[in-house]
């Protein structure tokens, strides 16, 4: 194997492991996401009817500001990993 050879599967394999570690970030992140939503589905929807009344509608509203919150909470982390590990 040439020099030029074991280079290229070194820096394939770097990379390789980059794309791993981001992959496996994302899936720690939907997980997260999933998780977040049971919880509030489960805290805000009690007993499901035709009609959601105020104080459900106010704690999925809720819900949906606190998801939104932690979906960029968790975003900027993601991207400070990334900046750090560059």
């Amino acid at each position: 194997m040439s020099d030029f050879d074991s280079l290229g599967s070194s820096s394939g394999d770097k990379e390789l492991q980059e794309f791993l570690m981001i992959e496996k970030q994302k899936a720690q992140v939907n997980a997260q996401i999933h998780e977040f939503n049971e919880i509030c589905w489960d805290k805000c929807i009690g007993k499901p009817s035709s009609k959601l009344d105020s104080a459900t509608e106010t704690c999925l509203a809720n819900c949906v500001d606190r998801f939104i919150d932690t979906s960029l909470l968790i975003t900027q982390r993601f991207a400070q990993l990334l900046q750090k590990n560059q």
